[in-house]
């Protein structure tokens, strides 16, 4: 009786979203110095994610947003620009965002049901949490290397002295997701050795999941989430990570009026800044009603009004303080720390496991690290500190780039040298009187 109901409901839904389509409009004219992209349908759970995760993908920095999705329509409007702060003329990319935005039929997919246990046709995805410490990629490289897999791409994140990666091997003979499963069990048992250390015998994990269920970097949110990397932990003193006017700023009050929650940010301004938090919030089962984002200065504001997906706002102080956390933690597991280096080169069997021991040598600590190839080639980026969290010394990275070629590896950006976002000394809801009774 009730699966019949719940199955006209979702027909009935359905239906809605077939007779008003999705209506998006990319407009290069209205804004000087942007692109600005406006989203009209029907309002459904997890629909803003989407939309900011087609943007994202796409490798778009977005400088405004206006997000409104009270009732049953969803109207949010994006200012968008490239890595290059130009607006967006590339036809092929504006034909994309048309394209993937106006289908109803993609739906971002939702936590339960996103590890498994069947490789891909291409290649196997590998899912690793543990503990932080010095060496620990150079580590589960070198293993991987002497089981014979290839690592194709990766994206590894650490943060609050946990790691996480999601890493896509092939086997080195045939090129092909690895499949037997005896072979399996015995790289599942040599990485959590590797994982557990001496210290991490109950948290460390490796597990096998298709690629293509979840978005890779929406699955290290959740990894990460899993895992309560969000708990406080006490911080190298002395280190560039301790720095308290670096961090990000949450606080979430009340709107009785509206019986809404208000979740408002500070932080340094990066990009998919807008793409973790909104991600977070959907994951934590959150709905956002309204919402404006600004950037400048290098600083980002973010202001959402919220409510549960049950409809009711957050009324407990432990549920407050969870989401603070939550959201700190979101912001701060991709904040660019320490020295980006890039490798571009010829891609071989064992190359990153080289690159990671070099790194390891010569006491790089790698906070971040995406790793990619194709074509033969691969371009891998690392965002390294030394062991203490502090800026490696210049003679360091002068010896590990004549080491692996002064071609091969540069140095792409470095925190330390950069300028810190000035404090404002007050910040107020940039919805102001908009919600007053």
């Amino acid at each position: 009786m009730f699966e019949r109901n719940e199955d006209m409901d979702d027909e009935f839904a359905k239906l809605i979203r077939r007779v008003n389509p999705p209506r998006v409009v990319i407009d290069n004219d209205s804004c000087e110095d942007a692109t600005v992209i406006q989203v009209g349908c029907v309002n459904k759970h997890g629909i803003l994610l989407e939309v900011v995760q087609v943007l994202t993908d796409v490798n778009l920095v977005i400088t405004k947003a206006y997000i409104s999705s009270d009732g049953g329509w969803f109207m949010d409007v994006f200012n968008v620009i490239d890595r290059e702060g130009k607006k967006i003329r590339d036809e092929e990319v504006i034909n994309y965002i048309q394209k993937t935005l106006a289908n109803d039929d993609g739906s971002v997919p939702s936590l339960r049901g996103s590890v498994g246990l069947v490789p891909s046709v291409e290649s196997t995805s590998i899912e690793l949490t543990g503990t932080d410490r010095p060496g620990l990629l150079s580590e589960v490289c070198a293993v991987l290397t002497d089981l014979h897999c290839n690592v194709v791409n990766a994206e590894i994140w650490t943060h609050n002295a946990r790691a996480a990666a999601v890493v896509h091997v092939t086997d080195y003979t045939t090129g092909c997701a690895i499949e037997d499963r005896t072979r399996l069990a015995i790289i599942k048992e040599m990485l959590c050795n590797v994982l557990k250390g001496n210290n991490d015998l109950k948290t460390a994990k490796m597990s096998l999941s298709p690629p293509g269920i979840t978005h890779r970097e929406r699955r290290l949110h959740q990894i990460m989430f899993a895992d309560r990397d969000y708990d406080k932990v006490e911080r190298h003193k002395g280190s560039s990570v301790d720095d308290k006017s670096s961090r990000p700023h949450v606080i979430v009050s009340d709107c009785a009026e509206r019986d809404y929650t208000v979740i408002t940010m500070r932080s340094r301004d990066r990009p998919k800044l807008l793409f973790d938090i909104v991600c977070t919030l959907t994951d934590m089962q959150y709905v956002v009603f309204h919402g404006v984002v600004h950037t400048g200065r290098k600083e980002a504001y973010q202001e959402y009004y919220i409510r549960h997906v049950d409809g009711f706002p957050i009324c407990s102080e432990a549920e407050r303080e969870r989401v603070m956390q939550c959201l700190e933690a979101a912001i701060e597991r991709r904040a660019y720390e320490g020295l980006e280096l890039e490798l571009c080169t010829e891609d071989r069997f064992g190359l990153l496991s080289d690159i990671t021991r070099i790194f390891r040598e010569n006491s790089l600590c790698i906070r971040r690290a995406e790793i990619s190839t194709k074509g033969g080639k691969a371009r891998d980026t690392f965002y390294v500190t030394d062991v203490t969290g502090n800026p490696v010394d210049p003679k360091i990275v002068d010896s590990i780039r004549r080491q692996i070629g002064l071609g091969i590896l540069h140095v792409k950006w470095n925190s330390s040298s950069s300028e810190k976002p000035q404090n404002e000394r007050t910040f107020s809801y940039l919805f102001g009187s908009f919600f007053k009774a």
